[in-house]
């Protein structure tokens, strides 16, 4: 298993926007973490946020600048990342970097994101 793989394409799906592959990457019990959003746990919960997060940003295009692997089943991604809000027009700037584990099947038990900074 290539821990840097997984997160090109999981990634991939999030700008593909492919939410059955988003969702068919976390194991059940998965834990994301970010500033943003605060502690999300459980596959239901953290697809609610994503949905709801780009029903509000349905154009974002984020790029990966590195990924590199931190374990045999652990892989670190530094991005950044350009939106609007559907809501308000506004737009949306993010940099930063997410820790992601895999188990070994390949499904995400746990997500760290990092924002270096916002500004929208």
């Amino acid at each position: 298993m290539d821990p840097c793989a997984l997160v090109a394409r999981f990634h991939q799906a999030i700008n593909e926007l492919d939410f059955a592959t988003i969702e068919s990457f976390f194991s059940d019990d998965a834990r994301y973490a970010s500033g943003k959003v605060g502690g999300l746990k459980g596959r239901e919960e953290i697809m609610i946020a994503f949905r709801r997060y780009f029903e509000e940003y349905p154009d974002q295009v984020a790029e990966d600048s590195l990924i590199e692997p931190v374990s045999p089943l652990a892989a670190r991604a530094v991005w950044s990342l350009k939106a609007t809000s559907s809501k308000t027009g506004a737009p949306l700037t993010r940099r930063g970097e997410e820790t992601i584990t895999f188990d070994s099947e390949g499904k995400i038990v746990n997500v760290d994101v990092t924002d270096y900074d916002a500004a929208s």
